[in-house]
């Protein structure tokens, strides 16, 4: 924030053809973000219920039980289900999400009460697969058994003999390698590595959920432990495309990856992953629909309604009915849209669309995340559409209504994924807006050319004047400088280059 500035006018060594000029108090280069709270309203009637009375229980913000909520639902729909959305346009339905609040805010009870049924739906799985895979194992062994026997009888066969028995055995022997043993499912990982990640995926069926209380997950991607950051899985993990993992120790081939992450952490961690270098260059950080809710504490409530037992069965039963009714689909359930949900879709792209461009968007600074709001927000209104059908939502198609839920929540994240990205200094425009006016202070220019400017400038952040351009942009939409054009001092030779006149308050103010 910039103090000390007036209405003042040029000083006296004003640049002939710069004409008096009065100068307005500049607006902030950035100023509070409005962060609406979370839309409970638009979940599913028993996803709201539980949603609503855990926060009242806990005593934190909905946003915290909300965006874990939606977590679960793609935990239980992802890689089973996709949406189409229109021509070839699918969306897998798992999501990424991650709250961040800082420490005392229960993060932790929340997480447990929103994942539980996850964890015992798992359970189920495991019971009902633990036959399968004893006979399986029984049924591979013997038929190896067989195979072996079958090779030793024609290698100790005569030669008239010796053709067919090795045929015999040559085909016992694909028989057996063609058996395949099912492993236990799983549906939930922790802060797991990224190669752990990719090996859970590749067994199960491409499909897995990262779910954690804490932030570690991204420690571990940015290769803090290893070394080395590795993120292919988290990026084709999101996104669905085909994944190839060829190693000397192993080969894991994973044709429809569906990943989804639901992390609560403290927002010290935001911070620390926008300094990751390669995070936002290559995507990740697009990925995540952020919530950056405002705390609760010291405005608590020390007795609280409990959660109706009702409320919390009703859950329970819905997010273990939800993912067992999916759990079986090999080739995803291809959820459609109503030509209604489809129209408020695309209006909602059309109002988006303008707002990424890179000078004068709203959005233009995060394009990379916002280029896929439209996607993130198909993907909600699918697993909103499954939460309200539950067992047979794949049968119907996902109406306006539904559709226009997911865009209330696509509108929150936008909101929310803005002040993320001011804590992790994701603009560069304003970053070097900032230095152009550290730069101007500390230089005590009142009027400077702009090659003058781009000299004291770092190369690293700063890399040609082109660069500069943008942030010059902002500070003079925001009244610290101005552009102008000196008059001719001869009749022949290029015009004079353009230079900038600075507030005469920048050199008397503190940051």
């Amino acid at each position: 924030m910039w103090a000390g500035f007036s209405t003042l006018e040029p000083p006296p060594e004003t640049e002939p053809g710069a004409e008096a000029w009065v100068w307005e108090d500049p607006v902030p280069l950035t100023g509070t973000r409005v962060r609406p709270p979370f839309p409970v309203h638009v979940l599913p009637g028993w996803v709201r219920d539980f949603v609503t009375a855990v926060a009242e229980e806990t005593q934190t913000p909905a946003d915290l039980a909300g965006s874990l909520a939606l977590a679960v639902l793609a935990t239980a729909a992802g890689g089973r289900s996709v949406v189409h959305v229109r021509g070839a346009w699918r969306e897998p339905t798992n999501l990424y999400t991650v709250v961040a609040l800082p420490p005392a805010n229960r993060k932790s009870a929340v997480f447990s009460l929103l994942t539980n049924p996850l964890y015992e739906a798992e359970k189920q799985l495991k019971t009902a697969m633990k036959p399968v895979i004893v006979e399986s194992e029984v049924t591979a062994r013997l038929a190896r058994e067989a195979a072996d026997r079958a090779a030793a009888k024609a290698a100790s066969a005569e030669a008239g003999k010796r053709d067919e028995l090795v045929a015999t055995a040559v085909g016992l022997a694909q028989t057996a390698e063609a058996l395949t043993v099912p492993v236990d499912p799983v549906l939930l990982a922790d802060d797991s590595t990224p190669e752990t990640v990719t090996s859970l995926m590749a067994e199960q069926g491409g499909r897995l959920s990262v779910m954690s209380a804490e932030g570690g997950i991204f420690d571990i991607i940015a290769g803090r432990y290893s070394g080395a950051p590795n993120m292919e899985v988290f990026l084709k993990g999101h996104a669905g495309d085909r994944l190839r993992v060829n190693r000397q120790t192993r080969r894991e081939y994973i044709d429809a990856p569906a990943l989804t992450i639901g992390l609560a952490v403290q927002p010290e961690v935001l911070r620390e992953i926008g300094k990751v270098k390669g995070f936002d260059g290559r995507g990740l950080l697009a990925r995540f629909l952020y919530a950056l809710p405002v705390s609760r504490v010291g405005e608590r409530k020390i007795l609280t309604d409990p959660i109706p037992e009702r409320t919390a069965a009703a859950y329970a039963s819905n997010v273990i009915d939800l993912t067992l009714s999916l759990a079986e689909w090999t080739d995803p359930a291809v959820i459609q849209l109503t030509p209604e949900a489809d129209a408020a879709l695309i209006a909602f792209q059309e109002r988006v669309e303008p707002q990424l461009k890179t000078r004068g968007g709203k959005l233009g600074h995060i394009a990379n995340w916002a280029g896929k709001l439209a996607g993130a927000t198909a993907r909600m209104a699918a697993l909103l559409h499954l939460a309200d059908h539950l067992g047979n939502g794949y049968t119907r198609p996902v109406t306006e209504a539904t559709m226009a839920a997911a865009i209330e929540l696509g509108e929150y994240y936008t909101a929310h994924a803005l002040a993320v990205f001011d804590v992790m200094g994701a603009d560069p425009v304003i970053g070097r807006a900032r230095s152009v006016l550290d730069a101007l202070r500390d230089q005590a220019w009142d009027d400077v050319s702009r090659r003058d400017l781009f000299t004291v400038l770092s190369r690293t952040e700063v890399p040609t004047i082109a660069d500069l351009e943008p942030a010059l942009a902002l500070l003079e939409d925001h009244g610290y400088l101005r552009t102008y054009q000196p008059e001719r001092t001869g009749k022949r030779g290029r015009p004079p280059a353009p230079r900038i006149q600075a507030h005469p308050g920048i050199r008397h103010s503190d940051r």
